[in-house]
């Protein structure tokens, strides 16, 4: 059997370990081949970009950030006979089984496929840990616990100037960074797309806490949160600094931090400095968590490939890897529960 494999999307820390074990256990245990498709759906379209991967290709990738078959937002279906080109190459090179690593866009896509008849199994990457049906995605550890080093570091110098900071994470759909982050650096205000929150009320919280003698503080915000001036705006306040779509149909985020930074200062009267922590989150080397996950999925997805077990995605149940259904992936975000919103909350201030 000949068996694909891309990545696609945003590059995630762990990349490079589930493309290794799907590799190895791929040749070793099942003697099937493995060919490597790069640029994520761009390289099904362009088929100069479909080549094997060997044992040698993937020798020494495990503690790699990035990808060693690169990536894009190429979406097939917004591409003139995207889908009729992936057939054909596909068939082109007697390829039985495509694995798709990647997020909800990525696995979007392979739902489709599925659904067309080709045979996909999804493997869930995002740093933002919003996949639906896994409890968790590889990367995601690794960017939180770089986002929480960030904010350790940060303390020091708002304490030193007796500023507030506001430090923008990642998080488009879901504030699992911003919120774990938050907690675990003691942040004193966290920001989240899952509630609205009003800069009215972040100010008169951060005065409080001044005024008990508190005078520095920490606003965690991840780029996708929502805001507005108060609970009486009815217009909810554009903090989108780029306009441009990508493939997807996502706008481009980043920047709500210096929004909110002006809007602190304009209300508070505190000095205050926004912090972009952005792709730095998922650049670099991937932590121990991040490896020994990517290398289980990696294993199960070739696995559920030799035994047939089309249209699935291997999630993470408990401690057991299992099958959860693509199309029940695609259906909705997994956004951050209330319980852990409400343990965030009791420290704002």
């Amino acid at each position: 059997m000949k068996v694909g494999v891309l990545t696609g999307g945003g590059d995630c820390p762990g990349l490079n370990a589930v493309i290794r074990a799907i590799v190895r256990k791929g040749i070793l245990n099942y003697g099937h081949a493995v060919l490597g498709v790069y640029k994520g759906w761009k390289g099904l379209i362009d088929e100069d970009l479909i080549k094997p991967l060997s044992l040698g290709d993937v020798s020494g990738i495990l503690p790699r950030g990035g990808t060693i078959l690169r990536s894009s937002r190429t979406n097939p279906f917004k591409v003139d006979n995207g889908v009729e080109l992936i057939k054909s190459n596909l068939k082109k090179h007697d390829i039985n089984a495509l694995i798709a690593i990647g997020g909800e866009d990525t696995l979007g896509v392979a739902a489709k496929l599925h659904e067309m008849g080709i045979n996909v199994v999804g493997v869930p990457k995002t740093i933002d840990n919003d996949v639906m049906g896994t409890e968790t995605t590889f990367g995601f550890d690794t960017a939180l616990n770089i986002a929480t080093e960030a904010i350790d570091r940060v303390h020091t110098t708002a304490e030193a100037h007796n500023r507030v900071m506001v430090v923008e994470v990642m998080g488009r759909h879901a504030g699992w960074i911003a919120i774990e982050a938050g907690i675990a650096g003691g942040a004193d205000m966290i920001l989240f797309p899952e509630k609205t929150t009003y800069v009215d009320e972040i100010c008169e919280l951060l005065k409080r806490r001044h005024n008990r003698g508190k005078d520095f503080s920490i606003v965690v915000v991840a780029e996708g949160a929502r805001l507005k001036l108060s609970k009486e705006s009815t217009v909810e306040e554009e903090v989108i600094m780029d306009q441009k779509l990508d493939a997807f149909g996502h706008v481009r985020l980043g920047g709500i931090s210096n929004k909110l930074a002006d809007l602190i200062e304009e209300g508070t009267g505190y000095e205050t400095r926004a912090i972009i922590l952005g792709y730095i989150q998922r650049g670099g080397t991937p932590t121990a968590y991040d490896r020994v996950l990517a290398t289980r999925f990696g294993v199960h997805a070739i696995d559920y490939v030799h035994q047939g077990k089309f249209g699935q995605m291997v999630s993470l149940h408990g401690s057991k890897i299992v099958p959860f259904p693509l199309a029940k992936v695609v259906a909705q975000i997994k956004t951050v529960d209330e319980e852990l919103i409400e343990t965030a909350e009791v420290f704002f201030g």
